[in-house]
């Protein structure tokens, strides 16, 4: 996983990592079980402070993506898990309110839509 830290964007440094390792575990860039890089080696790697990266694992950890085990690091943590769940769904909700608002612009009927959803739910399955 590579992080990119910009001192530009206006975000705080430990909410872009927070982002990014989210973006990773929901991608599955970062599975189930697998160890995030220790406090110190991140800091060193982004050359910032250890308090900027304990911040975001702190808040990732509070969100349900990762569990710290005492003395061994951070881990994410599985798709099953019910803040994880949470967080899916939240995400599926925002797409789909994102089509609905492009479907009304394009004066796409509801049933239309629905077909749409159909052929792409069809298209999408993990035969």
């Amino acid at each position: 996983m590579k992080l990119i830290i910009s001192n530009v964007s206006g975000v705080p440094i430990y909410e872009q990592i927070k982002q990014q390792v989210k973006a990773a575990i929901l991608s599955g860039e970062l599975k189930e079980d697998e160890a995030l890089p220790s406090l110190r080696t991140l800091a060193k790697d982004l050359k910032i402070s250890v308090l900027t990266v304990t911040r975001a694992y702190t808040e990732l950890e509070q969100e349900g993506f990762v569990k710290n085990v005492q003395g061994r690091g951070c881990f994410v943590m599985g798709r099953g898990s019910e803040l994880m769940r949470e967080q899916l769904i939240c995400k599926v909700e925002n797409g789909l309110t994102d089509a609905i608002k492009a479907a009304r612009i394009a004066n796409l009927p509801n049933e239309e839509l629905h077909r749409l959803l159909d052929i792409l739910l069809e298209a999408n399955t993990d035969d």
